[in-house]
């Protein structure tokens, strides 16, 4: 499937979309780790603050799950008509972008328009981050992603008599990137994509990420240098590490 560039008559816009209907179980820290503290604030508020302070952004939509009752009480300062939220969020973060993008839709965002999906768990994400994305992909035919290059030895893992994890063997790193978010495709790109691959229960289970439904088309989504700091918080460490770094920051 291609989606030629729009036409001069209409200038696309850029959307971002959070998916924030997740539970992390892996951070361990008792409940969704979008709401956990860090740095005076829940995740997710930085992650938001940062994204409004995006002027190239049209607006940012946050997929909730429909029986969320926290994310106001967590987020207070996400408001204004660049602050959108919806209670549409699925089973999977693939279900809750497919519906996000179904959200968009219904709020007159186009299918040339650009959508810039991000983690909402990726609280250390700087505006001008999304400024680099954005300026390397507004003209691109496909779209493409924050992402870095792998710098450490990769080691496949297997599980020993006794039980222990250990080195199976080295894996050649080489041209190898670790995806990171926002990731910027068209919406009229990205939502057939997802529902094609959602529709089939053997390709939804390797959607991880929006590149991934794009590539199962065959199209080669570009990969736009990120920032070691752009990590996802995922396991308990990593809040401590997401402190020290917001805390130095200006």
């Amino acid at each position: 499937m291609s989606l030629s560039i729009a036409s001069h008559e209409y200038q696309p816009r850029a959307f971002a979309l959070v998916p924030c209907a997740g539970v992390g179980e892996r951070a361990g820290v008792g409940g969704p780790k979008q709401y956990h503290p860090v740095a005076g604030k829940a995740v997710v508020a930085h992650t938001l603050d940062a994204l409004l302070a995006v002027p190239r952004l049209e607006a940012t939509l946050v997929v909730l799950s429909p029986d969320d009752t926290q994310f106001e009480q967590h987020a207070p300062h996400f408001e204004g008509p660049r602050a959108w939220v919806a209670r549409v969020g699925g089973a999977t973060r693939a279900d809750s972008v497919a519906n996000g993008l179904h959200e968009l839709l219904a709020r007159g965002a186009q299918p040339q328009d650009w959508v810039l999906v991000h983690d909402a768990a990726r609280c250390l994400i700087q505006p001008d981050w999304v400024e680099r994305l954005l300026d390397a992909c507004e003209d691109d035919e496909v779209g493409g992603l924050l992402a870095l290059p792998l710098a450490d030895t990769l080691k496949a893992a297997t599980t020993s008599k006794d039980g222990a994890v250990r080195a199976a063997a080295t894996v050649d790193r080489a041209g190898k990137w670790a995806a990171q978010t926002p990731q910027m495709f068209r919406l009229g790109l990205l939502r057939p994509a997802l529902v094609s691959a959602l529709s089939d229960p053997d390709t939804a289970a390797a959607v991880t990420d929006e590149a991934s439904a794009i590539e199962m088309l065959g199209h080669q989504p570009r990969l736009v240098p990120g920032a070691y700091d752009n990590f996802k918080v995922t396991w308990p460490g990593d809040f401590a590490l997401a402190e020290r770094l917001l805390a130095t920051r200006p």
